[in-house]
């Protein structure tokens, strides 16, 4: 028998949805809060108070830094890997990608493990509280921090490993494992917020689609990607599959139909197979 279906927001679940849209629409996007929104959908339990509490511990820590210190960016580094990596514990482990709180931003700062890209956002909201000069730097499989001038005097740190300082040596045989190709000069750009979001939803549908019995988790964090502007069209069509298989079947064959309409003038052989996915769809009502 198929899943039975996921029930439609309740009104605290519809209104976090609408905040998390107008987020991701802000000029000075709120990294924290779209973080903070996206663990509510995993967690029920986060309030508007659960979720300030996550932003006044950002504070805290970042309170916990000297101001401008001596050095330039490399002392910047230091200090965030001494406060953050040896002090404060944040790290991770391989055991951490089989976990869902390893995604969510108020789980990471209470356990102080996550995955490479949640300890960054870390890293990134208590160094930007602090005054420091930091960024992203969406490493292929493995998110880093950068301080500095991305295009000048600059360093790399990784959260994931304490706050290990990265050399261009180092950098390259991150990229060298998960990809087998050479690094870029793209790829040590500052990361755009709104990828880092997108990034972290990936990881959260990644996680679920691995596992059936999650497809739940899979389509809320689907659902959330395509509130951010400019979102890949397949999504919608990944939600469409995921209405079927949890059971939806007109649902998803009607957003399967709107699909096949939308890439049919690029994409006509896709449409078709969409057109006949959304066929056998309202085939499985009989």
């Amino acid at each position: 028998m198929p899943p039975e279906p996921e029930p439609k927001p309740d009104g605290a679940r519809a209104e976090r949805r609408r905040q998390f849209a107008e987020a991701a629409r802000e000029e000075r996007l709120d990294l924290a809060l779209l973080c903070l929104l996206i663990a509510a959908e995993a967690d029920p339990e986060l309030d508007e108070a659960g979720m300030d509490a996550a932003q006044i511990e950002l504070d805290r820590l970042a309170g916990l830094l000297p101001f401008a210190p001596a050095g330039g960016p490399g002392a910047w580094a230091r200090n965030l890997a001494e406060l953050l990596g040896s002090r404060q514990g944040f790290g991770g482990t391989p055991a951490d990608y089989r976990r869902l709180e390893s995604s969510l931003l108020h789980e990471v700062l209470r356990r102080r493990r996550g995955l490479p890209i949640l300890l960054s956002v870390v890293w990134m909201e208590v160094a930007r509280r602090a005054g420091a000069p930091v960024y992203g730097v969406a490493l292929p499989g493995h998110f880093v921090v950068g301080f500095g001038d991305p295009y000048g005097e600059h360093v790399l740190a990784d959260p994931f490993a304490g706050g290990r300082p990265l050399g261009d040596e180092d950098a390259a045989l991150l990229v060298a494992g998960a990809t087998g190709q050479e690094v870029t000069a793209r790829m040590l750009a500052p990361a755009d917020p709104l990828d880092i979001v997108l990034r972290i939803l990936n990881n959260i549908r990644a996680w679920a689609a691995a596992r059936p019995e999650q497809s739940a988790v899979q389509l809320w964090a689907v659902e959330l990607s395509l509130l951010l502007p400019g979102h890949p069209a397949r999504l919608r069509r990944e939600r469409a599959q995921l209405l079927v298989q949890r059971g939806e079947f007109m649902a998803g064959a009607a957003e399967l139909e709107e699909y096949a309409r939308v890439v049919e003038a690029v994409e006509p052989a896709t449409a078709k197979a969409v057109r006949r996915q959304a066929v056998a769809a309202r085939a499985l009502l009989n």
